[in-house]
């Protein structure tokens, strides 16, 4: 049984209910979580604000760093525990779960050498004036943490919020929430003081919005889908809480005719079946120019169908997907496929060890998808890679902007001068050249244009969020 935590306490839910834990490789239950309430959430946002108007707010800058850098420190120390723990609980396969844990201590070490890093300004004014800028931390930040990366998001938001000087209150999925219930109590043995991180699980429609209603809360984050990023800005819009928003995309591949396949084609495959597709910044679609259009299919298709999914703990290429409402939901985007037509290319394998139980779907290509079709224009969250082609530069950037989304793209040329135009051209958070993703890149600003949200979150960037602006005019003569 898994309860909340709340300031530094292991605490039950107010309604006395729980939720089933459900372990996605064979569909089992295997533990219990609270079903929080508004009550609950209340509870752990007056633990928060005790902490901020005490002992958190007390610490310098520099003590703050130290405390999570311990963090940083002990979450090392733990990593395959917490790599365990989020293998069960999200289904990833082995050498993903360990990549998550090692993404968290490194987002702590970062945020942890920022927290005196950020400064102020002056700022030339009147004779007889000195005039300054202080950033000052919000207070009290709400953060709706996804089911898909708990433990990366939980560093990239929780992490830069601490470290500007805020307390946190979490609500993390109620289909992934054990290793941050964890991570709160390593923080707890690291020293950090009684309301500083706060966990409370439950369904988002109760905690959720109780969260992103609830007046002792300053700024929330959220990641998360385009139509609940619109209701919790809602909910914090009746009290002008300020909200950064990461609402996912369809982020395109686009591969020139003069890419260096050998390394592109590698990547184009990761950046679709990486934690079986469940992710964000995914590059669900793939725009290839029409001189090299056949050759690259054939060689993905060869890729795709060497791809093995199977139960978390055999660390293949591709595990389960998270429950079985999102293994349906990917099955009705390929059954829309195959009534309009639109041919599939391949598709990898699911081995024979997968139970029937469990929520598997494999890594299927698509050629010739319509720019129109809900495939190019809607988040599948699933290993499914949509395939057009392009005639040139132009058409490229028109195919690639054709969504409402603007996370993030990669594009694959050796032409210099195009690497830069296309940088330009193309509205998206994230432009990765000749390569995808960077490796994770906690220094790396990340957030989106239109539907994919707004603010940024990773690097130093993030700290400009979580605080606010003050203006100082002295008048001395």
């Amino acid at each position: 049984m898994q309860y909340h935590f709340i300031a530094n306490q292991s605490q039950p839910a107010s309604g006395g209910h729980t939720l089933p834990v459900i372990d996605p490789s064979d569909g089992q239950v295997y533990d219990e979580i609270q079903r929080g309430t508004a009550e609950d959430i209340d509870r752990a946002v007056q633990a928060a604000r005790s902490c901020f108007e005490g002992p958190w707010g007390k610490l310098n800058a520099a003590e703050r760093g130290r405390l999570m850098m311990r963090l940083s420190q002990k979450i090392a120390e733990h990593a395959e525990e917490l790599a365990l723990i989020e293998q069960r609980d999200c289904g990833k396969p082995t050498k993903q779960a360990r990549a998550d844990a090692a993404a968290l201590a490194r987002y702590f070490e970062f945020y942890a050498g920022a927290c005196d890093k950020l400064h102020g300004d002056t700022i030339p004014y009147l004779d007889g004036y000195s005039v300054l800028t202080w950033r000052e931390p919000h207070g009290v930040t709400g953060h709706v943490v996804p089911w898909n990366y708990p433990m990366q998001i939980f560093g990239r938001c929780v992490g830069g919020a601490l470290a500007a000087g805020n307390v946190c209150v979490v609500k993390p999925s109620e289909d992934a929430c054990l290793s941050l219930l964890r991570v709160a109590q390593l923080a707890a043995d690291c020293g950090f003081p009684a309301g500083a991180i706060n966990i409370v699980t439950g369904y988002g429609h109760e905690v959720g919005d109780a969260l992103a209603r609830h007046a002792g809360i300053d700024h929330i984050s959220f990641t998360g889908s385009p139509r609940v990023g619109t209701l919790i800005e809602q909910a914090a819009a009746e009290r002008h809480c300020p909200v950064t928003l990461e609402l996912g995309g369809k982020s395109p591949q686009i591969l020139f005719e003069d890419a260096d396949l050998d390394a592109a084609l590698p990547m184009v495959v990761n950046a679709i079946v990486q934690n079986a597709g469940q992710t964000c910044s995914a590059g669900s679609r793939l725009l290839v120019q029409e001189s090299i259009y056949e050759q690259v299919l054939e060689r993905l298709s060869k890729a795709f169908s060497l791809l093995r999914v199977g139960p978390a703990t055999l660390d293949l290429d591709v595990g389960p997907l998270i429950r079985a409402s999102q293994q349906q939901r990917v099955w009705d985007f390929l059954a829309d496929a195959q009534v309009a037509g639109i041919q599939m290319v391949a598709q990898g394998q699911i081995v024979d060890e997968a139970p029937d139980t469990g929520f598997y779907q494999a890594p299927t290509l698509l050629r010739d998808v319509p720019v129109d079709h809900r495939l190019a224009q809607e988040e599948v969250f699933g290993p499914v890679l949509a395939a057009m082609s392009f005639r040139d530069e132009d058409h490229a950037v028109q195919l690639a902007n054709a969504t409402p989304f603007g996370l993030v793209t990669g594009v694959w040329t050796r032409d210099g001068g195009r690497q830069l135009r296309m940088a330009r051209r193309v509205r998206a958070g994230q432009i990765f050249i000749n390569n995808y993703g960077a490796g994770g890149g906690v220094e790396l600003p990340f957030g989106g244009y239109r539907s994919s949200g707004h603010g940024r979150e990773k690097g130093f960037e993030a700290l400009y969020g979580f605080t606010i602006l003050k203006t100082v005019a002295i008048r001395h003569g």
